[in-house]
């Protein structure tokens, strides 16, 4: 079967069409730029409000978490309420955290604020890969989508560039306060030209409140012990070691949090999630893949910095230029294997040969860098990996979305968003720990024996070790990512739609 059979499009004009991609590109670039802009500014705002360190991971945990549990929730009320009426809201309630962040006197005002922002922020990023189905038959959605993943690409370069000039040219609060204009336009614009997108119902919409606060009670404490557990932020002065009361108490309520879930969503009338979903067999491979596959997505990012300051010895600045091949990589496998997608009617071989240069990328930099690695030596390696990256993003989403019906098509946009976040969280979770346990081992081995200068070579092969490590077992995930997409169903794609639903 190629496409659920229910399979309908809105029948919109083209200017109708420009209009809701352009006003979910802008919700998108808002929040995806914020996350970049913000990191960037991070020092500065930690020196001006006096932020302990054991606080200071809070600034990004807070987003996180707030967005990462909201997803599922905005991708349910986008199927009942329409994309546009949700898009609205998204945007509203970021705008709002993003006045308060900017406005904050205090370390609790800050995170209170950017917790507020997450929660707006994860309808925006819902909302864009949603439309794209609504608009869109199966085979021509990917070169569309990959336009959408390459948003993604532009803030990890526009990003941090914006962030240091603002920060230091006006002062932090203006990486807030600058979403204000640009999100009053995306606002003006949507609420203007785009349509509803909202699918008639033959039901009472119903809201499934106790699955929503069961999810919350599910991710939030899983997100937290994961986010603080010594080995994900091993080099801050916060959270605690795996194995205290606080990191198990936190996973023991999430574990609870998940049986309430299933529960819940198992009596429901109109389930958050609709768990049956998962008995296709698509549905339920492509979220195990992009699970899978995110569990090494940020961590070839995250760490790669490290090693460019720790063992090639470059400033803060230009190490981050290093990862702009990755970024760029990113783009371009995301623009080239939509085109090549809607041109097969097939999925499934572009994502596995993007998989397999991951492998090779992956091991490249987990057996070749070294304390004599150049700049330009490892930008280069990194393209490969970006390039190998880049599908993930838009095929595997283009595979959850043509298991369901239309009336779901928010729902499964939302599950395989929250399936990457997870991936993401815990893989860095995983990542943190093994950088941490070979960094730490190899220093003890070398130090002991080592005198003056010596030390100093002592700690450069420390980090190299421990960051090729790091590559390493991302290579080993990639390869579970590839077993994965072998079993999934290689469905073709259809070209064409059923008959088209009425335009609220």
């Amino acid at each position: 079967m190629s496409e659920h059979p229910g399979f309908e499009l809105f029948p919109l004009t083209a200017r109708q069409k420009v209009a809701t991609m352009a006003a979910s590109l802008l919700g998108l670039l808002l929040a995806a730029l914020d996350q970049t802009i913000v990191a960037t500014a991070g020092p500065e705002i930690q020196r001006d409000l006096h932020i302990a360190p054991s606080l200071y991971v809070w600034i990004t945990t807070a987003y996180l978490v707030a967005s990462t549990v909201m997803v599922p929730v905005w991708g349910k009320l986008s199927d009942l309420f329409g994309r546009k009426r949700i898009l609205l809201a998204g945007m509203t309630i970021f705008l709002v955290g993003s006045t308060g962040c900017g406005l904050a006197q205090s370390t609790t005002q800050l995170i209170v604020m950017r917790a507020v922002q997450g929660l707006g922020s994860a309808a925006l990023f819902t909302n864009a890969f949603a439309v794209i189905a609504d608009m869109f038959p199966p085979a021509d959605r990917g070169k569309y989508q990959g336009i959408y993943g390459g948003v993604f690409g532009l803030a990890s370069v526009a990003g941090p560039l914006a962030g240091g000039f603002i920060t230091d040219g006006i002062g932090w609060h203006w990486v807030f306060f600058i979403n204000l204009p640009i999100g009053a336009i995306a606002i003006a614009f949507a609420a203007a030209r785009m349509p509803s997108l909202r699918r008639p119902r033959r039901v009472k919409v119903r809201i499934d409140v106790p699955g929503a606060l069961a999810l919350s009670v599910a991710v939030v404490p899983l997100l937290l012990a994961l986010s603080l557990g010594h080995g994900a932020h091993a080099q801050t002065e916060g959270g605690w070691a795996w194995g205290s009361w606080q990191i198990l108490g936190m996973f023991g309520v999430s574990a609870v949090g998940v049986l309430a879930f299933l529960y819940a969503e198992g009596h429901a009338s109109d389930p958050l999630l609709d768990l049956r979903l998962f008995g296709d067999r698509l549905f339920a491979l492509g979220n195990l893949a992009t699970f899978v596959m995110g569990l090494s997505f940020l961590s070839a990012i995250v760490f790669l910095p490290l090693f460019m300051v720790n063992v090639v010895g470059l400033s803060a600045t230009n190490s981050g230029l290093t990862t702009m091949p990755l970024t760029f990589g990113i783009v371009i496998s995301n623009v080239v294997v939509g085109q090549m997608v809607s041109i097969i009617g097939r999925f499934r071989s572009v994502m596995l040969g993007a998989e397999v240069l991951l492998i090779v990328a992956f091991l490249i930099m987990g057996f070749t860098l070294a304390t004599d690695s150049t700049q330009l030596g490892v930008s280069i390696k990194m393209f490969a990996v970006g390039v190998g990256l880049g599908p993930a993003i838009p095929l595997f989403t283009l595979a959850v979305q043509s298991a369901v019906p239309p009336h779901q098509i928010g729902v499964a946009t939302s599950t395989v968003t929250f399936s990457r976040a997870m991936g993401t969280t815990i893989g860095l979770a995983i990542m943190g720990t093994v950088f941490a346990t070979t960094l730490a081992s190899r220093l003890q081995a070398g130090m002991a024996a080592a005198h003056g200068a010596a030390r100093e070579l002592v700690a450069r092969q420390a980090f190299t070790d421990a960051i090729s490590r790091v590559y390493q077992v991302c290579a080993a995930l990639a390869v579970a990512g590839l077993v994965v997409t072998l079993l999934i169903p290689d469905r073709p794609l259809r070209r064409t739609a059923g008959a088209p639903v009425a335009v609220e």
